[in-house]
């Protein structure tokens, strides 16, 4: 899996690319991953990649000149994306797309106010958005892509099983999950997680994936077209009675399954 990213602050991103599973995927050639510097383009002894907005404002704006130059002389592996508001947001989905992605795929980071509109227009391939809030730049979103992305590559995540049923994987979030000591500090383990019955685990364990996504992300469940009858069961032989099999639901007490 190649992917390139592009920078005014490389350093950011290479610090991260080097540490942890990231780090080691890219040291054993799991991961291709490049960063380029914006500013390595630039022709002026201060090497400036902004300038002021047309019509006034405030803040500084990414020229095109530096960005194009940049680009032109890295070559970077397409699609390129610009990390900006504008973008579709990235989600598990989005991850599994490009993860899949034959050739690889590129991130340009915007700092400012943003960048000059004729990148978005004619440089770029398209606009990714990690959210709806204010951040100093992309290089956040772009290292939140590389890891969302990367994990997927196979051999990246030593335990690959951990990248199939993990929160988002099938429109819930994850079941809780414990290790030792078995009681701490007079909490203790579900009972059934202890039971070496594989079968019973894994019912509860998905009914607390449900349960779980109905406290804290309804929406989730709404999207996925609410719960089947077969869901609606499994909550209940749990101890979650459900008012409608069609999707409607009482809110689960603020307890996990036993």
């Amino acid at each position: 899996m190649r992917i390139e990213v592009l920078t005014i602050f490389p350093g950011l991103i290479e610090g991260y690319l080097a540490e942890s599973l990231i780090g080691k995927a890219r040291s054993r050639g799991l991961l291709d991953l490049r960063v380029h510097d914006l500013r390595s383009a630039t022709a002026d002894p201060h090497r400036s990649v902004d300038d002021t907005p047309f019509g006034g404002g405030a803040g500084m704006v990414l020229a095109p000149g530096p960005i194009f130059a940049a680009v032109e002389a890295a070559q970077p592996v397409r699609p390129l994306f610009l990390l900006g508001p504008g973008g579709r947001r990235f989600d598990q989905a989005q991850a599994r797309e490009l993860a899949s992605a034959p050739g690889g795929f590129s991130l340009l980071c915007g700092r400012y106010e943003g960048v000059d509109q004729r990148v978005v227009d004619h440089l770029v391939d398209g606009e990714l958005s990690i959210g709806d809030y204010v951040l100093a730049g992309g290089e956040a979103a772009a290292l939140v892509v590389v890891e969302a992305v990367a994990r997927l590559v196979p051999g990246v995540v030593g335990n690959e099983a951990s990248t199939v049923h993990e929160s988002f994987s099938d429109g819930l979030l994850e079941e809780p999950h414990y290790t030792r000591p078995a009681d701490f500090r007079g909490w203790p383990v579900p009972e059934v997680l202890r039971c070496g019955d594989h079968g019973r685990i894994a019912r509860w364990r998905r009914a607390a994936a449900l349960a779980r996504t109905l406290r804290s992300r309804p929406d989730l469940v709404a999207a996925r077209g609410g719960l089947t009858d077969q869901e609606v069961q499994l909550l209940a032989d749990h101890g979650y009675p459900v008012a409608s099999p069609g999707g409607a639901h009482e809110e689960p007490e603020a307890h996990e399954p036993h």
